[in-house]
């Protein structure tokens, strides 16, 4: 069995091995920022960091059997405030006409923006790509278990979540739209800005151009890259947008991937969260939850069959075991949308 768990020091050499296979700005190549991050990580699980700036979670996908950790993610409590905005590129769009040509065009137009509004952010995903498409279907256990997290723990969050989607990359982790466009501006490649970016944005308000950029200025196969996402982000994207996220006109400034948003309150596993009491047993109906337990082990969760009798929740012994929870212990509960269990009859008499 897969269980989620919060990230430990211990893990710091798979998160780095995990981190060079993509480059997300929440989870960098970079052994001492992760050692920041998972350091922050687990003083927010122990509920020692009041400053909302400071707090974040760092998840890690545990394989129960070899306790070898095969995926991670994250999610931010706050992501900008005064002082240090969370930047993107707006996207437009402005038509001009010649009443003497009879003809006119209509041009997709860039602007750096900031927000400090402070909403909350999902990242830092990725499964090892050896436990891709497998039937426990991993990637979405990772990516959806951070909505039951909220859930559990909505006071904790903003009103607002965002989710930045990777763009396409080259064969060699690079991409077209920074060599056309931010390295035009910013002298650096785009591993060395977006490692960079993830101590400081200072340099993209100092160095970004004011005003309008023109995208038909740059080659198409460059311009072709804005507001997309890679063949092994789509996946992911699907999700979030079945839960909600949308796409309005941001995207990043390094590889020109998609930001989406959502309220938290409109996310539908989010609403559907909530703590029952749990009982070992045997459910029949074949239908999935997220169910998780926070003990003396700490926060832990998996996907699991179940059913409800009574007013309890009926999950297997094993599940129980995985996530350190004895019989009758209060435990998350998240129903997955695909099913919808009736509730178990019980016999008279």
């Amino acid at each position: 069995m897969f269980v989620i768990r919060p990230a430990i020091l211990d893990d710091l050499p798979t998160l780095l091995k995990l981190a060079k296979m993509v480059h997300f700005i929440n989870l960098p190549a970079d052994k001492d920022l992760l050692a920041a991050k998972v350091g922050r990580s687990r003083r927010s699980f122990a509920g020692d960091v009041d400053d909302i700036r400071e707090r974040e979670y760092m998840f890690v996908l545990e394989d129960g059997e070899s306790g070898e950790v095969v995926g991670t993610c994250s999610i931010l409590c706050c992501v900008s405030w005064d002082g240090r905005p969370h930047i993107y590129l707006k996207t437009g769009k402005r038509s001009f006409y010649s009443e003497d040509l009879q003809l006119g065009q209509t041009h997709v137009t860039l602007e750096l923006g900031t927000d400090t509004s402070g909403p909350s952010e999902v990242g830092g995903l990725i499964l090892a790509p050896g436990f891709r498409g497998r039937p426990e279907r991993l990637g979405s256990l990772l990516s959806l278990i951070r909505f039951h997290f909220i859930g559990l723990h909505r006071a904790m969050f903003a009103e607002r979540i965002l989710a930045e989607m990777m763009g396409p990359l080259t064969p060699d982790s690079g991409t077209l739209l920074w060599e056309y466009l931010g390295r035009r501006f910013i002298n650096l490649s785009y591993k060395e800005a977006d490692l960079f970016s993830s101590r400081s944005k200072e340099f993209l308000l100092s160095l970004w151009p004011k005003g309008e950029i023109y995208a038909s200025l740059l080659p198409p196969e460059a311009r072709a890259l804005i507001g997309k996402v890679g063949d092994e982000t789509a996946p992911a994207k699907r999700m979030l947008e079945k839960q909600g996220f949308k796409y309005h006109g941001h995207v990043d400034p390094f590889d020109g991937g998609p930001y989406l948003d959502v309220a938290i309150d409109d996310i539908p596993l989010v609403k559907a969260t909530t703590s029952m009491r749990a009982v070992a047993g045997i459910p029949s109906d074949g239908t999935d939850a997220f169910v998780s337990y926070k003990g003396r082990a700490g926060f832990r969760a998996t996907r699991s069959a179940y059913a409800i009798d009574g007013g309890r929740l009926v999950v297997p012994a094993e599940t129980l075991a995985a996530i350190g929870a004895t019989a009758d212990a209060n435990v998350g509960f998240t129903p997955l949308p695909e099913s919808k269990p009736k509730p178990r009859r019980t016999k008279k008499g």
